[in-house]
């Protein structure tokens, strides 16, 4: 069977990684580790969340994360988008712009929520474009002030 799993190059983090990770995601799981000493960090590690199959490779300093690939994470409502990015802005994650943020081991994300589909998306294109230009504002994505962008 083909599968397609996205591998994540940690340096000397992997570890880490793979706890923050399956801490935060509730639906979640570590499902292999490999150690090339029985005492040392993971070498790989592969890891589930929310459905979604990651591999992790202990690969050291040679290649770190770009903006060029993010993982899109879509929250039922406002709540569940200050979870994920508390979690995910904490202990040196950093905030962008639109929902953007990178994890403390510079991974990419964005938290968005299904409304922000509901406004950006409406039938009513001025509102579109007014939620629009309020997403384009916001670090994280506020729930209440898309909608109200939208309603005019």
């Amino acid at each position: 069977m083909t599968k397609i799993r996205p591998c994540l190059w940690f340096d000397d983090r992997i570890d880490d990684a793979i706890e923050f990770y399956t801490a935060t995601f509730k639906n979640a799981k570590i499902t292999s580790v490999q150690r090339q000493d029985p005492n040392g960090p993971a070498f790989t590690a592969t890891f589930e969340l929310e459905g979604q199959e990651f591999m992790a490779l202990n690969g050291g300093p040679m290649f770190t994360f770009n903006e060029a690939v993010s993982f899109f994470v879509t929250c039922a409502d406002q709540a569940e988008v200050d979870y994920f990015w508390d979690a995910m802005t904490a202990d040196g994650g950093a905030e962008s712009q639109c929902g953007w943020l990178k994890d403390k081991f510079g991974l990419s994300w964005q938290i968005v929520p299904k409304q922000l589909f509901e406004t950006i998306g409406g039938s009513d294109r001025a509102g579109a474009g007014r939620a629009m230009q309020a997403m384009m504002g916001m670090k994280k994505l506020i729930v209440a002030d898309l909608q109200a962008a939208y309603a005019g």
